[in-house]
């Protein structure tokens, strides 16, 4: 067994793989700054011991035999130089996984820029229910299993999923992550330009995913969404076999029907024109329905019976902060958090929730945190991606001191054309008032019965959501 020091562990897929080495036998340990939960609280729960900050004297007491590098640390960092300078193995995350993971397991990797993470845990428990004993590695926490990343029960002959991102490996390997993950059987869900801050386009991040359909055998099998024209593209480059899911019936896997209720949505699977089963899954909005779909068609292909699947569906738990009800409190209101931070998946939650809150109203918190929604590159999609949500509480821009002025994100002149649309609107943190304590102050002035509090963020929106559960209690 080895000894391995995770520097950067509290990012969420670092602290899952060192979980999950942990299980196996490995010594490990990390160093990070500015742990936040869920994460601090699952390095805790299983015993991890992590530092914070960084310092040489971590490296000096844990004596590693390789460090593990996140891809939030670059050069100048004092852990990483010392590792440098006294010649201590580095990994990146994917590399790890790769080797200590996934091995000579059939790799399962699900991709695109959005529903992965919800993809992932999906197909993971079904495969999971289904008797198969899947390892997995999702960007986040399945409330199936309580944890992010585990090693497969039948090590070497069984599967492994993954959550393929497509951001950059390591300081030291600017390739994408999911192109480390050798893939057998592969699911891109869709394709749009996001993280500005290491992709210059939309055909830069299309070169990023063509390699990884290139790594794809000839004996694999390679399922895509149908109703993505971008993605499509990308995949008529395969040499494996490849299927479309959809809502089209163009595509060989197809839903018809598609009905939810406040428990569930109901749709008909439907294969090569042949109706095959009824599904329902606690999943809503559309995109979920692609998402269900990616799962099913990957999980046949590991030869599953479709009955298995169909039996499993129900009883799927959404991972934590994938539009998860974080309670219902007086007067009937309700507060949701979700992950979305790109202006198509706030669209698409929102619209999940008008269609599952009917007649009520939908308040939706926002920060702008990402790498690319701070800059101004979506600011007309920015305009346009709030439709179902009559107040908007816009948060504050995250580090806009990294970007000049007419480079940023402008909350000004978006306040303006979501006010044209009708929509209150709240720009916080414009004052010496505490922020975000600016924003519950706000909202107890909006709030009525029946409303559904939003909250969208990739990062902890300065601990609004415990600040409101607070409020609201």
């Amino acid at each position: 067994m080895s000894s391995f020091y995770f520097l950067g562990i509290g990012g969420t897929a670092m602290a899952s793989v060192a979980v999950a080495l942990s299980h196996a036998g490995h010594a490990v340990t990390g160093s990070d700054t500015q742990l936040y939960h869920p994460m601090s609280s699952y390095l805790d729960d299983h015993n991890i011991r992590y530092f914070t900050g960084f310092s040489v004297k971590n490296l000096q007491k844990t004596s590693p035999d390789a460090v593990i590098v996140g891809n939030a640390i670059s050069r100048g960092n004092p852990e990483l130089e010392y590792a440098l300078d006294h010649h201590i193995e580095l990994l990146s995350m994917p590399d790890l996984v790769r080797h200590q993971l996934i091995g000579q397991n059939t790799s399962i990797v699900v991709a695109g820029t959005h529903g992965k993470t919800t993809t992932t845990s999906l197909l993971a428990w079904l495969l999971e229910d289904g008797g198969l004993k899947p390892g997995f590695l999702v960007g986040g926490i399945p409330e199936n299993f309580s944890i992010g990343c585990r090693a497969s029960g039948r090590s070497g002959e069984g599967f492994f999923v993954t959550e393929g991102d497509e951001y950059d490996t390591a300081f030291f390997d600017k390739r994408s992550k999911f192109l480390l993950y050798r893939p057998d059987i592969a699911i891109i869900n869709n394709i749009e330009f996001d993280h500005a801050d290491i992709f210059d386009s939309l055909e830069d991040i299309k070169r990023s995913f063509r390699l990884f359909v290139n790594l794809i055998p000839r004996s694999g099998t390679l399922f895509v969404n149908g109703d993505d024209p971008v993605a499509v593209d990308i995949a008529s480059k395969a040499f494996c076999k490849v299927e479309r899911f959809g809502l089209s019936t163009e595509s060989e896997w197809s839903a018809c029907d598609i009905v939810a209720d406040s428990e569930a949505s109901t749709f008909d699977l439907v294969y090569l024109g042949t109706f095959l089963s009824s599904i329902r899954v606690p999943l809503f909005g559309n995109y979920n329905i692609l998402n269900t779909l990616a799962a099913i068609a990957a999980a046949t292909r590991t030869g599953l019976p479709l009955d298995a699947i169909t039996r499993a569906m129900p009883r799927f738990k959404r991972p934590k902060r994938r539009m998860e009800i974080v309670g219902t409190y007086s007067r009937n209101i309700t507060l949701i958090e979700d992950f979305a931070h790109h202006p198509t998946a706030i669209r698409v939650t929102l619209e999940a929730l008008g269609q599952l809150y009917v007649g009520r109203r939908i308040i939706t918190c926002f920060e702008p945190r990402s790498n690319t929604t701070t800059r101004n590159i979506f600011q007309q999609e920015l305009s346009e991606c709030f439709g179902p949500a009559s107040v908007v509480v816009m948060g504050k821009v995250h580090r806009p001191e990294r970007y000049a002025p007419e480079k940023s994100l402008n909350t000004s002149q978006l306040k303006e054309e979501l006010e044209e649309q009708g929509k209150t609107v709240f720009l916080a943190g414009q004052d010496s008032a505490g922020y975000p304590e600016d924003i519950v102050e706000f909202l107890k002035q909006q709030l009525r019965e029946g409303d559904v509090v939003v909250l969208l963020s990739n990062g902890s929106f300065g601990g609004l959501k415990n600040l409101l559960m607070e409020s609201l209690t």
